[in-house]
């Protein structure tokens, strides 16, 4: 472990109270730093410093140092820790952060933690891992205050009182009211709990007939929930059973994380998340998987250029026009592909209705094509004084976008059908098609034409 340079800024200070030990002046800089300042200080530590930070600490704020760190980033950490040290960690966070944490282990190093974790504990994280993570149940939290119909007001009351220091980090709105065996019958507001008589029995009070989340219901549709109802939270069942609850934020970081993993991969970037702190060889690594297979996509798009050797030397001025007609029809057909990625994620549209996308499509494109093509032409015809050149240009362009946004709009419901990530390979295959058949429009119509241009 090398010792840091001295410098002022907060990474450097941070990184030399973590070499020397200090742990007062840890949590002093800690305190003191904005949450995003501290998070991107902490994320700038080299690995042995971040696992050497997370040691210095006490299981319950280690845990809190973990939460700085995306998931990825916090399992490289948890790999370099003892199992008991990293299962007292694990076992303080919420339930759905540790299951989610775990999940990014191996599966041996991730059953190694759980053996030493407290059972009940480990018996619920286990139980989270099992859902997918854009559900209900992959993410909901299993602490929740839940009491039997029958206990009454000041038992309750007692209850949080004498365990105080347990509930402090539970994520509390409501009291869940259930009945044998753990069945949701009501909620109850802190308010109204507050104001009642001690004698008087929790089914008195509640708020009967709670909405409720299914175990197995889709981010979209908790989505669609919350944006119903004023709710911080909302209990999970299955089948009338209380699991746990959802909360609010929760959706919207899988919302923020769910956009941002469809975003790496539209750009080519697969594996997972990268930060730039990550080691070099597994950045350059996701990278090059999808830069590589890129190369043989604009190799076959490049080749029809080869069979149209002669014309395009011919009518040199064509080779001004060639990217234009590949680029514009490109967008377009990029256009196509979010609106598509935008109605499966809404579920407006089901991967097998790819006919009516697709006539949808075509008529949109039939006229910005002409449109487009037009304007082309136009340029064209005035830069050359050619009208036939103009034709050649503004026909391929009109037809490669309908082409464009006829594969645009239909391969992401494809792709999805398949069983495939629409996110990851709608690109590629939309930008080599235009290219190929944009590059043979343009190149055919000329050949056809030749004599005249």
């Amino acid at each position: 472990m090398t010792e840091p340079k001295p410098a002022d800024t907060p990474d450097a200070t941070l990184a030399r109270a973590v070499f020397t030990g200090d742990v007062e002046r840890l949590t002093s800089i800690i305190h003191d730093l904005p949450a995003g300042e501290l998070a991107r200080a902490v994320s700038r530590l080299p690995l042995d410093l971040q696992t050497r930070m997370v040691k210095l600490f006490q299981p319950d704020a280690a845990a809190r140092i973990l939460g700085l760190f995306e998931d990825e980033q916090a399992a490289e950490i948890v790999k370099r820790l003892p199992a008991d040290g990293a299962a007292a960690i694990i076992s303080e966070l919420p339930s759905d952060d540790g299951a989610d944490l775990l999940s990014e282990l191996e599966p041996a190093r991730a059953e190694t933690i759980l053996e030493v974790m407290d059972p009940a504990t480990a018996a619920d994280v286990r139980a989270l891992a099992t859902y997918d993570a854009h559900v209900a149940g992959g993410l909901m939290i299993t602490e929740v205050l839940a009491y039997d119909e029958r206990t009454t007001v000041g038992e309750v009351v007692a209850d949080l009182r004498a365990h105080a220091d347990t509930y402090s980090d539970f994520s509390i709105q409501y009291i869940y009211v259930v009945g044998p065996p753990r069945e949701l019958v009501g909620v109850l507001k802190l308010r109204d709990l507050l104001l009642s008589r001690p004698d008087t029995q929790l089914r008195r009070v509640m708020i009967a007939h709670p909405v409720t989340v299914d175990h197995l219901e889709e981010l979209n549709r908790i989505r669609d929930l919350f944006d119903r109802y004023p709710f911080l939270a909302l209990p999970v069942v299955k089948n009338g059973t209380l699991l746990g609850l959802v909360r609010r934020a929760a959706v919207e970081e899988a919302l923020k994380q769910r956009n941002a993993h469809h975003f790496r991969l539209v750009q080519g970037i697969v594996g997972g998340e990268e930060l730039r702190t990550m080691p070099l060889v597994r950045r350059s690594t996701r990278r090059l998987s999808w830069l590589s297979v890129n190369i043989g996509l604009n190799v076959i798009a490049a080749s029809v250029i080869v069979l149209f050797e002669d014309t395009l030397s011919r009518v040199i001025a064509l080779a001004a026009f060639l990217p234009i007609i590949s680029d514009m029809s490109g967008c377009s057909g990029n256009q196509a592909v979010a609106v598509s990625m935008r109605e499966l994620a809404l579920g407006l549209v089901e991967p097998r209705e790819v006919g009516r996308v697709w006539v949808k499509e075509v008529t949109v494109g039939l006229v910005n094509g002409l449109a487009l093509g037009a304007l082309l032409g136009t340029v064209a015809w005035l830069w050359r004084g050619n009208g036939y050149l103009g034709v050649v240009v503004g026909g391929a362009l009109a037809l490669n976008t309908v082409v464009a946004v006829s594969i645009g709009g239909s391969i992401p419901l494809v792709l999805k059908r398949l069983g495939f990530d629409p996110a990851l390979a709608s690109g590629p295959i939309l930008t080599t098609v235009t290219d190929m058949c944009g590059f043979l429009f343009a190149l055919g119509f000329a050949t056809w034409m030749l004599h005249l241009l």
